[in-house]
């Protein structure tokens, strides 16, 4: 290995290391991460590039966190030299945050027949942005608050999300105490509407379940070896479902609070994450490609842009 290829290496494994070890941190303290940046009763929002994408994955997570940690209102984040083009400048002393790009790079090599073969490398990197909240000078814009959507908790149901469901032409069933999907018979199973505290309840627990139903051979066949109730495998994907339902909730101007039974995973998450430092930026990943999916099953859906990890 050539002493570039070892640097990469090293660079990728310390983005891997510092970004698992600041979510242990936080899960070790009974906090999830994904939770923080809202107050009660008020929706997610995704932290917006200078051109108003959206970031999506482990980037969303990220930002999230620091904007919590940190007490940041705005939405909008973008490296130092994105600031000085829109004739802005980062305030003296600000320190800046991580986000993470993840790519590949093909390399031509002849293989053991002598045949010229195209190798896929893939790379990750990290990069330093600021949030608008530290850089002066911008367009009033950038430093509104994030707009919380129609959070409520009035019992009457929510049409937007009502209407995502069903173009899910999923098979969703009503009735029982719990919620759940069963990967046999391919359905979701609900308690009925009024057995939730707020329509919002309803519709994240919904869409964590159909983060579930992607997993099918048929859609997305994502496997992670579980045998049993409890094991790493059920863990990583009850990981992929939490991480879902709050991009869901971020996508669709949703309120939503962790459920209760939920706190249970925070130690098998852990064993996960302390056991393989790329499991959270795959999970964050996995949980992107599916609402990816959900998104793709509505009517006159534009296509997305590439993501970053």
């Amino acid at each position: 290995m050539t002493k570039n290829a070892k640097q990469t290496d090293t660079k990728r494994a310390d983005v891997y290391e510092r970004v698992t070890a600041a979510i242990i941190a936080l899960l070790d303290k009974g906090t999830r991460p994904w939770m923080q940046p809202w107050a009660a009763g008020q929706s997610p929002v995704r932290p917006l590039r200078h051109n108003g994408v959206g970031y999506r994955g482990i980037n969303t997570v990220l930002l999230w966190m620091t904007a919590a940690e940190r007490g940041f209102q705005s939405p909008y984040w973008m490296t130092y030299s994105q600031a000085q083009e829109l004739g802005a400048q980062v305030k003296k002393g600000e320190k800046s945050s991580l986000v993470v790009y993840a790519g590949a790079i093909e390399k031509q090599q002849d293989d053991a027949d002598g045949e010229d073969k195209t190798r896929r490398i893939p790379f990750m990197k990290g990069y330093s942005v600021f949030c608008a909240d530290q850089i002066e000078g911008l367009s009033d814009h950038f430093y509104g608050k994030p707009d919380a959507g129609n959070a409520t908790d009035s019992k009457d149901r929510i049409e937007r999300a009502d209407r995502f469901f069903s173009n899910l032409r999923a098979d969703i069933r009503e009735g029982g105490k719990k919620a759940f999907y069963s990967p046999t018979g391919d359905f979701i199973q609900m308690p009925h509407f009024d057995a939730f505290v707020s329509a919002e309840a309803h519709a994240t627990t919904l869409a964590h379940e159909a983060i579930h139903w992607t997993k099918a051979k048929a859609r997305l066949d994502r496997d992670f070896g579980r045998e049993s109730w409890g094991d790493e495998g059920y863990a990583r994907e009850e990981l992929v479902a939490e991480l879902g339902s709050v991009f869901f909730a971020a996508d669709l101007g949703l309120s939503i609070e962790p459920r209760d039974d939920h706190a249970a995973y925070i130690k098998s998450w852990l064993t996960v994450l302390q056991n393989d430092k790329r499991a959270i930026f795959q999970a964050a990943s996995f949980a992107e490609k599916a609402m990816t999916y959900l998104h793709e099953l509505q009517p006159n859906a534009e296509n997305g842009e590439g993501q970053a990890a």
